[in-house]
């Protein structure tokens, strides 16, 4: 069985779906149960991804060819865990949006993709979103965690006027908003009252998780 979970989880290291989907595919046919390969192989090889991202080892294309094979994996592992009444754990709804007047996305995107991989419901609504749908989307969505990006010195003031609207509307504490962005600073997040920052995608996704952690009694 471990020969089957490292062929899997090397497979969505290396960027290869093809690979994913039949080593995936063949745990199934040995009588794997999906969850475990989930959660002992594809995830754990999300996680190494993400780490080698966050150390400049690997580089945006390979963590995007990564996300393609992991979703090739799960699209053949998911309709059997349906079959079987599983469920996989989500450990919380988050929101992302780059703020208005700023079309910046790549990394945002890629937080996104890290953390769909490592397990949170992810929600994005592009680029040049308003405080007032971020909000919105929050209390539409039940958002747990709403992260909001700005990659401009010019619009990362619009991050200040989310958290303030989060306020006048109520939806805070229940929901955290965290900020990140090439211009952004855990002294801006400080300053703002922002709930987090996440230097980079892999950091946010850290940040994500304590965040939920600390949510939960």
């Amino acid at each position: 069985m471990d020969d089957i979970f490292q062929q899997l989880r090397q497979a969505i290291i290396d960027g290869m779906p093809s690979m994913a989907k039949v080593a995936a595919q063949r745990a199934l046919a040995d009588g794997v149960e999906p969850m475990l390969a989930l959660n002992t192989a594809c995830v754990p090889a999300m996680d190494y991804v993400g780490e080698r991202f966050g150390c400049r080892e690997m580089f945006l294309p390979d963590v995007l060819a990564s996300s393609e094979a992991m979703k090739a994996a799960v699209a053949v592992l998911e309709p059997e865990m349906r079959k079987r009444g599983d469920r996989r754990e989500v450990h919380g709804r988050v929101i992302l949006g780059t703020v208005r007047g700023d079309i910046h996305e790549i990394g945002k995107g890629l937080v996104g993709i890290l953390l769909g991989a490592s397990g949170f419901e992810v929600h994005d609504l592009g680029v040049g979103v308003s405080p007032e749908v971020f909000a919105a989307k929050a209390r539409e969505l039940k958002a747990d965690i709403v992260g909001v990006s700005a990659l401009l010195t010019t619009t990362m003031n619009l991050q200040r006027d989310v958290v303030q609207r989060f306020d006048r509307e109520g939806l805070r504490p229940a929901v955290k908003v965290i900020v990140g962005g090439a211009p952004v600073s855990q002294k801006w997040a400080t300053e703002i009252g922002a709930d987090g920052y996440g230097k980079d995608a892999m950091s946010a996704v850290a940040l994500a998780r304590n965040l939920m952690k600390k949510d939960r009694p």
